[in-house]
């Protein structure tokens, strides 16, 4: 199998985008080139959220509209995704909370007791991706070993606990065909947000200063992560507001500066970009693609704010 895509989706709050990377860095350890299409609804907790991890041996930068593997942690990831599903996918759920009659014929199920398993164990609800996650490696007929080594790399709180949950996942799932190794380099995986941090990095960035607001956030995360190592100054004002005016401090003192935002926080953001273009205050501006306030539109992900983006200020 040399191009195939992953599907986990599940309720927000669930750690979706999280479980995406942790498959990701499974199936890159065995050559593949990965793409992750993140959905990113503003959800904090419930609704419907996923990720599609596409893996192939050649490089790649979009995802497709089909599916190989399903895995559904809430019954919105069946009944939303099932279109996408081919003759021969597998769909890992669990019986207890997920029905799976609806699907088209000739998709193989896997039932994986999920959440008997977490009780059982006295797991945290967010383990449910720990042992999805080693249910669809078994499933797969990827190697117990590299999942492992995986999760002992990315998990830094309650690894051993992580691992018996998924451990008795695996053992409870079957084997439905064989993502073989590659052999070929095995790439390091980023984000976008994390090549764009490094990007800025080295471009000689001094400063970044902004407030959370995804799909942004995570650059504001990384970059203070890397402060010290860098010799970074990384702020989180009280606004977007005060994002933007504190930065045009920094610049008007020589320092390389970027902030960060999205729609609605850009467009608070819009005078002081006025203000940076009138006083000659170079500023660079992360803007995560996300509609702005007062559009009749709901924040998700999308480009319907390109036009203001180009003629702001």
């Amino acid at each position: 199998m040399d191009d195939f895509s992953v599907l986990i989706g599940g309720k927000a709050g669930f750690g979706i985008d999280k479980a995406s990377l942790v498959i990701a860095n499974i199936i890159k350890n065995l050559g593949y080139r990965i793409y992750i299409y993140r959905d990113y609804p503003s959800i904090i907790r419930g609704g419907h959220t996923f990720s599609v991890i596409r893996s192939s041996r050649k490089k790649i930068a979009s995802h497709r509209n089909r599916i190989e593997y399903l895995l559904a942690l809430n019954q919105d990831t069946i009944d939303f995704h099932k279109d996408k599903l081919m003759k021969d996918s597998v769909v890992i759920y669990d019986p207890d909370s997920v029905r799976q009659d609806s699907l088209p014929i000739g998709v193989q199920c896997v039932p994986v007791a999920v959440l008997k398993i977490i009780k059982e164990e006295n797991a945290p609800d967010i383990m449910h991706n720990s042992c999805m996650i080693a249910a669809y490696c078994k499933a797969a007929g990827i190697g117990w070993e590299i999942l492992e080594n995986v999760f002992r790399k990315i998990f830094d709180k309650e690894t051993d606990l992580n691992l018996k949950v998924a451990r008795r996942g695996y053992d409870e799932s079957k084997e439905l065909g064989k993502v073989r190794d590659l052999g070929l380099e095995k790439l390091p995986l980023f984000t976008g947000n994390e090549t764009l941090s490094l990007g800025l990095i080295r471009g000689g960035l001094d400063s970044y200063i902004s407030y959370p607001m995804t799909p942004t956030s995570p650059v504001l995360h990384f970059m203070a992560n890397l402060a010290h190592e860098f010799q970074l100054k990384v702020v989180h004002p009280e606004s977007e507001i005060a994002v933007m005016l504190m930065a045009l401090g920094f610049s008007y003192c020589g320092k390389k500066v970027a902030v960060g935002t999205s729609g609605g926080g850009f467009c608070l953001m819009t005078e002081g970009l006025s203000f940076s273009g009138m006083a000659e205050l170079p500023v660079v501006i992360v803007l995560g693609q996300r509609p702005g306030p007062s559009t009749g539109l709901p924040t998700y992900s999308s480009q319907t704010e390109l036009h203001f983006a180009l003629n702001a200020g």
